[in-house]
């Protein structure tokens, strides 16, 4: 390894380069990485997953998503569904063309694995895959204590500004207040 190649160069263009691979031999099923990836986190989660979770396993914005799935959807390979629960979020589902591809999408991945890791000892693949879980593990904790303290500090910032006084937002204090209750 040179001096200029850091850990995270070499795990992102590891990545990259896997992924370029598999996606070279699944570009003859008609499917591109997108489409792919998204298939195969569909395929891997026990229930449908809104649009959101979608984008967030993708690592992608929600509004690049809807057109990949808006795409994957008249191809037919998803289904969406309004969910029961709250009908302004989608639940996406694998397509019956999906769900046909799915093991030949596994297989390929498969033998692709096997071609990359054939001769590197079981030894060394276990103490890799230990030292990227706990990469892994510690960016995780780190992204959710980085999300607490930024929900605390905006419920202080809107707490300090006068935002959340007793209980009321804002919102209801002006609605309040056109409607002829008066400053409450």
């Amino acid at each position: 390894m040179s001096d200029g190649e850091t850990f995270g160069h070499l795990l992102h263009g590891t990545a990259r380069t896997w992924r370029q691979k598999l996606d070279e031999r699944l570009k003859p099923m008609g499917l591109s990485q997108a489409k792919w990836r998204t298939l195969m986190h569909l395929s891997l989660s026990e229930d449908a997953l809104t649009q959101a979770e979608i984008a967030g396993r993708l690592g992608v914005e929600e509004p690049t998503v809807v057109n990949l799935l808006h795409r994957l959807e008249k191809e037919g390979w998803i289904t969406r569904n309004s969910s029961p629960h709250d009908r302004r979020c989608n639940m996406v589902l694998l397509g019956r063309r999906a769900q046909r591809v799915i093991a030949q999408i596994n297989a390929t991945a498969d033998k692709l694995r096997h071609e990359l890791l054939d001769d590197i000892p079981q030894a060394d693949l276990h103490t890799c895959m230990k030292v990227l879980a706990r990469v892994r593990e510690r960016a995780e904790k780190n992204d959710r204590r980085q999300r607490i303290t930024r929900q605390s500090v905006a419920h202080g910032l809107a707490k300090h500004n006068g935002q959340i006084k007793q209980r009321r937002s804002i919102l209801r204090k002006r609605h309040s207040r056109s409607a002829g209750g008066g400053p409450k």
